[in-house]
């Protein structure tokens, strides 16, 4: 099984702020997107850069996954922007508004220009229409290997804004969008985390959004503030009772009588060997998130 990295918390902080910068490395998330984009004023935008390269290359966040994300391709900021990631170094790259496999491979190709460390990965941000349009071919772009790409990250705020779409409990209009997104990453196995909820006061309702997210089939959820990496740790982990039916199915299966069979009964329910591979990840999830 690919080696799995916990993506249960994806947590924005803003580049242009020191002090947010310097607090992160004792914050519990699992991955950091230091943002250049959305977050930062235009008049902040060289400083930010500056700050958050400079983060990076001083380390000290223990295993937390380091993502810069850049403006978009478009801007005047976007160059000096690829070009400062690249020698900076992150786990990976977040590119706005990724519309189309072309826009991958045109990063890829920069990068190469850049001299980028082949370890540097990409994640794409899906927050068009027309990147929910084409999000199969989007995704199928990790089969070239000079995009580099490693996961998608919803842009709900960005979808809401170019549809229309109202913001409503339980999100009835964009999960439609949602699934075709997932769909897309899990062909071409690659990961995906949820949009961010932006109501801080909400803690229900940020709840029930993490659980709905979780069992729509996201590998956890990007955020806006500290305070919610806590419960985005808990809904997108797998918990005890989980790991011991996991565990069990693995166990039942291994044994010598049930080598040659399909499916087999445990507790009273039909399990089939699919669901022993399905279990192996549950598994493999937990020890990640324990190590």
């Amino acid at each position: 099984m690919t080696t799995i990295r916990p993506r249960r918390s994806v947590l924005y902080m803003p580049g242009s702020n020191a002090r947010a910068l310097e607090k992160a490395r004792e914050i519990a998330a699992d991955a950091l997107i230091l943002d250049l984009e959305d977050a930062v004023a235009p008049d902040a935008k060289e400083t930010a850069r500056a700050q958050v390269c400079a983060a990076v290359k001083a380390g000290g966040y223990g295993r937390r996954e380091l993502v810069i994300r850049t403006n978009g391709l478009e801007t005047p900021w976007f160059a000096a922007d690829l070009a400062a990631a690249a020698e900076a170094r992150p786990d990976a790259i977040l590119i706005p508004k990724v519309s189309s496999p072309e826009t991958l491979q045109q990063i890829g190709t920069l990068l190469d220009g850049l001299w980028a460390a082949p370890e540097i990965r990409i994640w794409a941000m899906i927050e068009t229409p027309l990147a929910i349009l084409d999000a199969e071919r989007i995704a199928r772009a990790v089969q070239d290997r000079r995009t580099r790409l490693a996961c998608f990250v919803m842009g709900t705020n960005d979808l809401a804004k170019e549809t229309r779409a109202r913001f409503v409990p339980g999100r009835a209009p964009m999960l439609p969008w949602l699934a075709t997104a997932i769909l897309a990453a899990r062909a071409y196995g690659i990961d995906i985390v949820d949009g961010v909820y932006n109501d801080l006061k909400d803690e229900a309702g940020f709840t029930a959004e993490c659980e709905q997210g979780r069992d729509l089939g996201f590998d956890g959820k990007t955020l806006i503030h500290p305070g919610q990496v806590a419960t985005a740790n808990a809904v997108f982990a797998p918990d005890d009772i989980e790991l011991s039916r996991a565990r069990a199915i693995i166990t039942a299966f291994d044994q010598p009588e049930n080598a040659d069979k399909g499916a087999i009964q445990l507790d009273g329910r039909m399990v089939e060997r699919l669901h022993a591979e399905m279990a192996k990840r549950v598994v493999a999830l937990g020890e990640a998130i324990g190590a």
